[in-house]
């Protein structure tokens, strides 16, 4: 994908840092689109970067990166999942110390 490409996703999507900044890291940029990104987007980013890309970020995603609403999209649209077939999304299962705070049971 090139500079501009990327730095129009990371402007639009990457708001919290520079464009300089994001770029650094373009498969986070791809990520967010990924994420959030609206259908032409989504659309441009699957052409432009291609399926081998797109599996990669999914199979290295961190926690919270994808909805679970996008994890399935995602791995149902590039065939890496049959129907409820779709992998745990990053972080699902993890316990959080403050759910439990105040609780007494």
């Amino acid at each position: 994908m090139d500079r501009d490409t990327l730095s129009f996703f990371a402007q639009k999507y990457v708001w919290w840092k520079s464009v300089e900044e994001a770029i650094e890291q373009p498969g986070r940029v791809i990520a967010q689109v990924m994420n959030i990104g609206d259908f032409d987007d989504i659309q441009a980013v699957e052409m432009l970067a291609g399926t081998q890309w797109l599996t990669n970020i999914l199979n290295e995603a961190e926690i919270g990166q994808f909805s679970p609403r996008s994890w399935s999209y995602w791995h149902y649209r590039l065939g890496l999942a049959d129907v409820d077939k779709v992998p745990t999304i990053p972080g699902v299962g993890i316990l959080d110390p403050c759910l439990s705070i105040g609780r007494l049971d």
